[in-house]
C-alpha cells in the first residue's frame, strides 16, 4: 500500500543555508504562513484533519522557523511552472477551483497578494527543492504530563491487590474525554474533590479488606503478637510491592513500620496495623500514579505496569512481577512473548472492551434519551442490548483473529429479540447468538447498528451532521473544526406550511459561506445514512410530526398534530475520497474498509488509547510500522496490539 506523505516531510529538519532563499524564507514564515494560519488552513490539513488523505499537510503547531521555511519550500509541488495563475496552491483557497474547506482567502486581498507572490517565485525556483538548504537535525516533541489510572483501572487494580469485587471508582467525579478517549493525559485532572473521593475511597476498601478478620487471605503468615515485626514486614513487602508496583525501597518499609506499629499498637491489634498501611498505600501518588517513583534501575518494573494497563486495564499482578525479576522484560523477544502470553489471559478482553467503549463512546449511548411519543420501545435494556452487539462483533473480530475491517462491512450480528424487532429480523435462538442478515439487506457493520445509529441521533429525529461528524473523527481521524464564533446553527423550523425533510433543512448550512466549509464535509455523510432511524429501525419515508403551538391554537382551530411522510433522497458522499459517494450503510461500510486513511485510523486510535496521549509528529515512524504489520497480518487486531506493545516509543513510554 501506498502511504501519502506530507509534501514538506523531504525537507524535514532544513536548515537554510545564507545567503541562498533566505529572503524567500523570512517571507513564508513571516508574511504567509501567518495569513495560512489565520485562514484557517491548518484545521483541515493536519494529519487528524479532515483533509487528511490530501498531500498539504502543515508542519506541528510546534515546528522551528527552519520547518516552518522547508514546508513554504515544499508547496512547489502545488504550482504549475507554466502558468502560476493555474496553481493549485492559489486557486483552491480563494475558491477558484471545487475546495472542501471552502473561500479561505478572498480575492483582491492582501492575504491574496502574499499568496501570489510566494505562488510566483515558487514556479521560478529551480526543480531541485534542497537548493540552498543544509540538512538538520529534526525537531523533537515535548513530553507529557503523568498518567494517573482511569476509574475503571482504579476499580479493577484494587479489587486485584484487595481480593474482592469492589467499584469504589463508580462513585467518584465523571472523568473527562480528550482526543476521543477518557485516559489521556492531559485531560486527567486531580481536583479536591477527587483527592477527597480517593481518601474516602481508600479508607473503606482497608475497613472492608480487615473487618474483624483477614477477608482475603492479604497477611501472608500468622502474626504472634500485634506488633510482630517479622509477620509485619512479610506483609508490608508482599502487598506493598504489588500497591506500588515494584519492591518497596528500605525506606519506605521504615516508614510503613513506623506506621503500621502506631496503629497496631493502639488498637492492640495486628489486623488495625495491616488496616491503616493499606489505606496509606491506596492514597499514595505511588499507587494513584502510573509512573511515579520509579527509578532508572527499575524500568522493567516500570514497562511491566505500561504493559498490564494497556493490556489488562489493571495493575501487574505478581507472575508479571516474577518475570521481571527473572529478566523476561529485558529483551525484545521476552517482551514480545510476555505481551503474547497477556492476551491469552482472560483479563485481556475486559481490558480490549473499554478500548471499544471508549472509542465509540459508550458513556453518550448510555446517557441517550429518545422522545417516547415517537420511540416508545427506547429504554436502557435496548440500549444495553445495542452496546452487546457491538462489543460481540469486537470480540469476534479480535479475538477469532478476523479481517478486523469487517468491523465495517460485516453481513452478521449478535442480537436478541428486541433488536430483531427493530431490525426487523426473525429473533435468534438465543440471546445474542449469531445471526445473518438477508441478502438484501442493506445494514452492514458498525454503521448499521443500532450503537452507531442511535449514538448519532437527538431524542426525536437522526442527526445527519452528528452522523458525518461521528464517522470523519472516530473512523478517519479527522477532526472537523468546530463552528465559528458567534455562528446561530439553528436551522429553520418545519410547518404545515412547509413541511421537509432533514436534507431540505440542512441546506442552509450549505447556503451560509461561513458553515458551508465544514458541513459539506460532514453532512453529506450523515444524509447517506436517513433511512435508518434515530434507534437504527429502517424507514421508507422521514416521518415529520408537527405540534400544535400555543401561539398556533390561539389563532387557528388545531389542537392535533400533524404528520407527514416525505421522501428520503439516500445520496450521500464522503467528501474528499475517490469513490466516495454511497446510498446506505453497506455502501459506505464497503469505503470505509478500503479506504488506506480508516485503516490508519484504526491504528491511532489503539495508540491513543495505549499511551494515553495523541500521536505527534515524532510518532509517524511507530505509526506506519504497526500500519504496516497490520496491514501484512491481513489487518488481525492482535497484531496490531502486539505491533503497538512492542514499539520503542511504547517500550520507553515517550508522552
Amino acid at each position: 500500500m501506498l502511504t501519502r506523505v506530507p509534501l514538506w516531510i523531504g525537507l524535514l529538519g532544513a536548515t537554510f543555508a545564507a545567503p541562498a532563499h533566505a529572503v524567500e524564507a523570512d517571507f513564508f514564515t513571516n508574511e504567509l504562513y501567518p495569513v495560512l494560519e489565520a485562514a484557517g488552513c491548518r484545521q483541515c490539513h493536519n494529519d487528524n484533519g479532515v483533509a487528511s488523505s490530501t498531500r498539504l499537510q502543515f508542519p506541528p503547531k510546534n515546528a522551528s522557523p527552519d520547518l516552518i521555511a522547508a514546508f513554504g519550500l515544499s508547496l512547489g509541488a502545488l504550482v504549475d511552472r507554466s502558468n502560476s495563475a493555474e496553481s493549485l496552491l492559489l486557486r483552491k483557497p480563494t475558491a477558484r477551483t471545487s475546495h472542501g474547506g471552502g473561500l479561505r482567502i478572498p480575492s483582491s486581498s492582501e492575504e491574496e497578494q502574499a499568496l501570489i507572490q510566494w505562488v510566483d517565485f515558487l514556479a521560478k525556483r529551480e526543480a531541485d527543492p534542497h537548493s540552498g538548504i543544509d540538512r538538520g537535525p529534526a525537531d523533537t516533541g515535548p513530553t507529557g504530563p503523568l498518567r494517573r489510572l482511569t476509574h475503571n483501572q482504579y476499580n479493577r487494580s484494587v479489587s486485584a491487590l484487595l481480593g474482592f469485587e469492589t467499584k469504589p471508582s463508580d462513585q467518584f467525579p465523571s472523568e473527562d474525554y480528550v482526543d476521543g478517549f477518557a485516559n489521556q493525559a492531559h485531560g486527567q485532572s486531580l481536583s479536591p474533590i477527587l483527592l477527597e473521593a480517593y481518601s474516602k475511597a481508600a479508607q473503606k476498601l482497608a475497613i472492608s479488606a480487615f473487618r474483624g478478620a483477614d477477608r482475603s487471605g492479604l497477611i501472608p503468615c500468622k502474626p504472634a503478637s500485634p506488633t510482630d515485626a517479622a509477620c509485619r514486614d512479610a506483609f508490608l513487602t508482599q502487598i506493598g510491592r504489588r500497591a506500588y508496583r515494584r519492591p518497596m525501597r528500605p525506606v519506605e518499609l521504615t516508614a510503613y513500620r513506623a506506621l503500621f506499629d502506631h496503629q497496631a499498637q493502639a488498637e492492640d491489634n495486628f489486623l488495625a496495623g495491616a488496616r491503616v498501611s493499606v489505606e496509606a498505600m491506596l492514597q499514595s501518588p505511588k499507587f494513584i500514579f502510573r509512573e511515579v517513583g520509579f527509578q532508572q534501575d527499575e524500568d522493567a518494573y516500570r514497562l511491566a505496569g505500561r504493559l498490564a494497563f494497556f493490556l489488562w486495564d489493571e495493575a501487574p499482578d505478581e507472575s508479571l512481577l516474577d518475570a521481571v525479576e527473572r529478566g523476561k522484560l529485558n529483551t525484545a523477544a521476552g517482551i514480545e512473548a510476555t505481551v503474547r502470553e497477556m492476551l491469552e489471559d482472560p483479563r485481556a478482553k475486559p481490558a480490549m472492551d473499554e478500548f471499544l467503549a471508549q472509542w465509540l463512546r459508550f458513556d453518550l449511548a448510555l446517557r441517550a434519551v429518545r422522545d417516547r411519543r415517537f420511540y416508545p420501545q427506547f429504554d436502557a435494556e435496548l440500549v444495553d442490548a445495542m452496546l452487546q452487539e457491538t462489543r460481540s462483533l469486537f470480540r469476534d473480530l479480535l479475538w477469532n483473529d478476523r479481517d478486523f475491517m469487517t468491523l465495517f462491512t460485516a453481513d452478521y450480528g449478535f442480537i436478541d429479540a428486541r433488536l430483531a424487532a427493530i431490525y426487523d429480523l426473525e429473533a435468534p435462538p438465543t440471546r445474542f447468538s449469531r445471526v445473518s442478515y438477508p441478502v438484501e439487506s442493506l445494514r452492514r457493520g458498525i454503521l448499521g447498528q443500532g450503537t452507531f445509529l442511535m449514538l448519532t441521533s437527538k431524542p426525536a429525529d437522526t442527526s445527519p451532521t452528528e452522523r458525518g461528524k461521528f464517522v470523519r473523527e472516530h473512523f478517519l481521524c479527522q477532526m472537523a473544526p468546530p463552528p465559528p464564533i458567534g455562528i446561530d446553527t439553528s436551522l429553520p423550523e418545519v410547518t404545515d406550511e412547509r413541511p421537509v425533510t432533514n436534507r431540505e433543512r440542512l441546506s442552509i448550512h450549505l447556503s451560509n459561506e461561513a458553515c458551508a466549509g465544514c458541513h459539506k464535509l460532514l453532512d453529506p455523510i450523515g444524509l447517506g445514512l436517513e433511512q435508518y432511524d434515530a434507534i437504527g429501525a429502517f424507514r421508507e419515508k422521514q416521518l415529520v410530526t408537527i405540534f400544535p403551538t400555543r401561539d398556533e391554537a390561539a389563532k387557528k382551530t388545531k389542537t392535533k398534530p400533524t404528520e407527514y411522510r416525505l421522501d428520503i433522497d439516500v445520496e450521500g458522499e464522503v467528501v474528499g475520497l475517490k469513490n466516495g459517494r454511497f446510498r446506505n450503510p453497506m455502501e459506505l461500510g464497503e469505503i470505509l474498509a478500503a479506504e488506506p486513511s480508516c485503516r490508519k485510523c484504526v491504528v491511532k486510535q489503539l495508540f491513543r488509547f495505549a499511551m494515553g496521549r495523541q500521536e505527534s509528529f515524532d510518532d509517524r515512524l511507530t505509526i506506519d510500522e504497526a500500519m504496516r504489520r497490520f496491514e501484512a497480518s491481513g489487518f488481525k487486531f492482535r497484531e496490531l496490539i502486539i505491533s503497538i506493545a512492542t514499539s520503542e516509543t511504547f517500550l520507553r513510554g515517550s508522552s
